[in-house]
Parts: C-alpha cells; sequence; structure tokens
C-alpha cells in the first residue's frame, strides 16, 4: 500500500498546488495539467543527480510554509472567532449521532486532513524519534490545526469559499507567492515518499522479497541516500498515467483516502507484531493499545472503501498486484534454493578431496559468489569440469542479510582458512545496507594482510536459467511470472559493482 501511497502523493500534491492558478489567474487555468506533468518529469529527472545539495533548503522552505499555513489560518480565525467552538467534541459526536449515515460517509473525506501522517514513520532510521516528535508538536500540528480551522472560519463567513478554501484565505496580491509555495513544498513532500520507496525497495531486495535491481548511492557522506533507476522511471510512468486519467486532485481525492487509511491499519498489525516479538510487552496491555488505533483506522478505512468505484480501486490494485509479485519472488526463490540443495554436493568433504588430489593451480585470485556456505557453486563444478583448473587463492564469498538494519563494522567479515590458499567469507549485512564485493575484499586485505590486484582478481558466477514444470511448488502460470521477474532482474556485475571485465558467468538450469 505504500507504493500505491507513493503513485498518489507526488500526483495529488503537486496537481493541487497547482490547481492554484484557477484562483490567482483563471487565465491560465488550462495550463494546470501540462505544468503539473512537467514539474513532476524535472522531479523525477533530478533524482540521479540526488538532493544532497538542494536538500539543505528543504528544512528552511518547510519552516516557511508551516508557517504561512499558520497565519492565513490566524488570520481568518481572528475574524470569525466563533469557528474556534468547533474544538468542543460535542458538535461532532451530535452531528454523528443525528446523521450516522451521512457522517461515516464524511469520515472518508475528514481522514484527507491525516494524510501524511502515515508516513511519519518512514523517516524514523534518519532522524530517530525525538526530532520527528518535536517538529510535529511544535511546528507542524499547530500550523495544520489553525489552517483548517482558518478554512472553517472563512467558510462560515462566505460559503462560496468552497470552490478553494485553501488558496482563497490569501488576498489576491499574496495568491501567485502562495501558488509557487505550495508548489515547491508539495515537490518537497514528494520527495520524502520517492525516497522512501527507494529504501523499501533496498530493503525488500536484501530480504528477498523483490529481484536484484541496480541501486546506486548520491551521497558519500549520507549512508541512506540511494537512487534505484527502476523504481524510479517505473513510478513516473505510473503517475503520469494516473495524472493524465484522473485530471485533478478532486477526482484523485478516493484513491488517495484508501492508500492511506489502508497504510495505517497495516502499519497498526504491524506495530502490534512488533510490540509482542520484538518489545515482548504484555499481550494483554497491547491488545488494549491497538484495539483503540485499530478501531479508528478501520472506521477511516472503511469509509473510503465506500470510494472504491470513484477511484479507490487504484491503490488497492497495486498494492494487490505488488503483493501477489512479492510473494511469487519469495516463494520462487525458496524453491530455487530447495532445488539447489537437493542436486547440491557438500562443500567442506568436496574441498577436502580437492586437496588432497588438486587440479593444475593457476596464478591469480577467483572469487566465487555463492548464496550457500554449505554448498558447492555451480560455477566451480563447471569451471573444473570444462577448464579443469584452480586459482592458486580461491575465495568463497557468501552474502549473508540479518533482521537488522545496520551491521557493525567489527562483525561485517568473517574469514576461514581451510588450507592452500582456500578461505569461505561471509559478509553479514544489514537489510538497509547494499552489499558492497569491493569493500569486503578492502576489509580481509586489512584483517587478514592480504592484498587484492583487481586486475589479477577474477569473479566467478553461475547465470541460473529458471525452467517451468510441473513439479509441486506453485502453479505453473505463477512459475513462468517467476521465471520473467528472475531473468529481468539486475546482473549480480550491477548490483554488486563488480567490475564486467573481471566476471565469468557458467550457466546452469533449474527446474522448478
Amino acid at each position: 500500500m505504500f507504493y500505491g501511497d507513493a503513485v498518489i502523493t507526488p500526483a495529488i500534491s503537486v496537481i493541487s498546488a497547482v490547481e492554484g492558478l484557477e484562483i490567482a489567474a483563471p487565465h491560465l487555468s488550462h495550463l494546470v495539467l501540462p505544468l503539473t506533468i512537467v514539474i513532476l518529469i524535472l522531479l523525477f529527472w533530478i533524482q540521479r543527480h540526488g538532493t544532497a545539495t538542494v536538500g539543505r533548503l528543504f528544512g528552511p522552505i518547510m519552516v516557511v510554509w508551516f508557517v504561512v499555513l499558520a497565519v492565513l489560518g490566524l488570520w481568518h480565525i481572528v475574524q470569525s472567532p466563533t469557528v474556534i467552538r468547533a474544538l468542543n467534541p460535542y458538535y461532532a459526536y451530535s452531528f454523528m449521532a443525528a446523521h450516522v449515515l451521512q457522517a461515516y460517509v464524511v469520515l472518508g473525506s475528514v481522514v484527507l486532513v491525516l494524510t501524511g501522517a502515515e508516513a511519519l514513520y518512514a523517516d524514523m532510521g534518519h532522524f530517530g524519534a525525538k526530532p520527528i516528535r518535536m517538529g510535529w508538536y511544535v511546528l507542524v500540528m499547530p500550523s495544520l490545526v489553525l489552517n483548517y480551522f482558518g478554512q472553517g472560519a472563512l467558510l462560515m463567513h462566505d460559503a462560496k469559499a468552497i470552490e478553494n478554501p485553501f488558496f482563497l484565505l490569501a488576498p489576491q496580491w499574496a495568491l501567485l507567492p502562495l501558488v509557487v509555495l505550495s508548489t515547491v513544498a508539495t515537490v518537497i513532500a514528494s520527495q520524502a515518499v520517492i525516497s522512501g520507496a527507494y529504501s523499501l525497495t533496498s530493503q525488500a531486495i536484501q530480504l528477498g522479497y523483490v529481484p536484484r535491481m541496480k541501486i546506486l548511492h548520491t551521497s558519500e557522506l549520507a549512508i541512506g541516500q540511494i537512487y534505484v533507476p527502476v523504481v524510479n522511471w517505473m513510478l513516473l510512468f505510473i503517475i503520469l498515467c494516473i495524472v493524465i486519467a484522473f485530471k485533478s486532485s478532486d477526482n484523485l481525492a478516493a484513491a488517495y483516502g484508501i492508500a492511506v487509511t489502508a497504510t495505517m491499519v497495516i502499519t497498526t498489525i504491524l506495530a502490534c507484531v512488533v510490540m509482542v516479538k520484538v518489545w515482548n510487552w504484555n499481550k494483554f496491555l497491547v491488545g488494549l493499545i491497538i484495539a483503540v488505533f485499530i478501531t479508528i483506522d478501520l472506521g477511516f478505512f472503511g469509509a473510503n472503501l465506500l470510494k472504491v468505484e470513484e477511484g479507490g480501486w487504484l491503490p488497492l490494485g497495486i498494492g494487490a498486484l505488488l503483493f501477489f509479485l512479492l510473494m511469487t519472488w519469495f516463494k520462487g526463490r525458496m524453491i530455487v534454493k530447495e532445488r539447489t540443495a537437493a542436486d547440491g554436493i557438500p562443500l567442506m568433504p568436496f574441498l577436502q578431496g580437492l586437496l588432497a588430489h588438486p587440479p593444475h593451480r593457476v596464478s591469480g585470485t577467483a572469487i566465487y559468489l555463492t548464496g550457500s556456505d554449505t554448498l558447492v557453486p555451480v560455477s566451480l563444478l563447471h569451471n573444473l569440469k570444462h577448464n579443469k583448473v584452480l586459482h592458486e587463492r580461491t575465495i568463497f564469498l557468501t552474502f549473508i542479510t540479518r533482521d537488522i538494519p545496520y551491521v557493525n563494522d567489527a562483525e561485517r567479515v568473517t574469514v576461514r582458512n581451510i588450507d592452500g590458499g582456500l578461505y569461505l567469507v561471509k559478509a553479514a549485512y544489514g537489510f538497509n545496507e547494499t552489499p558492497d564485493v569491493k569493500a569486503v575484499l578492502m576489509e580481509i586485505g586489512r584483517t587478514h594482510d592480504m592484498t587484492f590486484e583487481l586486475m589479477d582478481t577474477s569473479f566467478f558466477l553461475a547465470r541460473e536459467t529458471v525452467v517451468p514444470t510441473q513439479l509441486p511448488g506453485m502453479s505453473v502460470w505463477r512459475e513462468r511470472v517467476f521465471a520473467w521477474m528472475h531473468q529481468n532482474a539486475a546482473k549480480p556485475t550491477d548490483f554488486f559493482s563488480i567490475p564486467a571485465n573481471r566476471v565469468v558467468e557458467l550457466g546452469t538450469k533449474i527446474e522448478i
């Protein structure tokens, strides 16, 4: 559902900001859609170059944005102070009691004032809980409350302002500057969601739910700043299709509401799992806490389900499709591992036999990348079968992903010297990190006094060809989907940043 949110947020945010032109300069209203498309294309085009430089302006701009929201709202509250009476929950209760069905429908629209709250946790790893809470309670929430109350005061004074109550808060002379500021603010907000999509994809790759993709680091200082080209251009394509199809922010509201509330429901469920499994909280206490939040979340989500036909199908469809693809990839990889293990040869007995009856040794270093540290790499078997040689220094390198975001450098690499120039190396990475072969070799050289000449080192990889069959596992049509995903996954040379001219790929066929 987060990916559904990630395609709808930039679309509705940017188009709603540019729609301010319809109020500020009605004669330019025909440019709303073209300008939105141009802004979105520029936003995704700059992703490749990173946002470290312009990112320094994000904070000050957002402070100005929220201060402007607060000032505009406060100005109208002063003019119609009776709107403050809305703080009394009695009015909400009496409305809901007198108009039950209408109130339930209204919840589907009211939830739009909470959009963005579902993504607050997304930057927890970059900033920590305390800065996020301070930013929310000190600046963001007060500014939003004042602005929404200001819109309410404006509507009490002039019901015709329902056309666009936000932009009509501003005096005529400030409309164009407000359109520019709101557009910049929405671009920054979209940037947060786009970066979140990159991070989520990277983590899913490490956890085995997504095929390998090329991941580029856009900053030497900030480890979390990455760029995933496939995700970037797929997001842009889908977002442009959404903008062209829906044409206005009003038409996108239903889709946005379902994306936000569904994400909130899933987050609450995951929080329950963390409380019980990770924090070991009392289950009864967890039940009481979660019951409060899940009741609220399900209420909003249920109200938005009434809008499925109006556009709510979009995030639900995106979420269902991605869930299917993720589970197909995960299940397919499990089947491949099972087939490989069933046909595999235990590594240690094989190496002992190899040392007892060694083949011809050649100079240089060979590094065999393998997914299992207990089985003989298929690439080694093929190399011995066809070339009948073994390098003077042979390293079997296995990458392991742990269930933590980051691994300490001191615990990252373990090396086992078998004998005769044979080494077993395990490199551990967190799910928020990207494996780096060069960094592993540098660590081995530092801790075990080994030097690596890149032009004297060969990397041996097994190129797997997946063949769908009638064997137990998945239905044939799902196996074909998995085979297609497997075929289009990023090459190991791209994913592990290995020089392509130093790689030897040896093919193997796996029936699933």
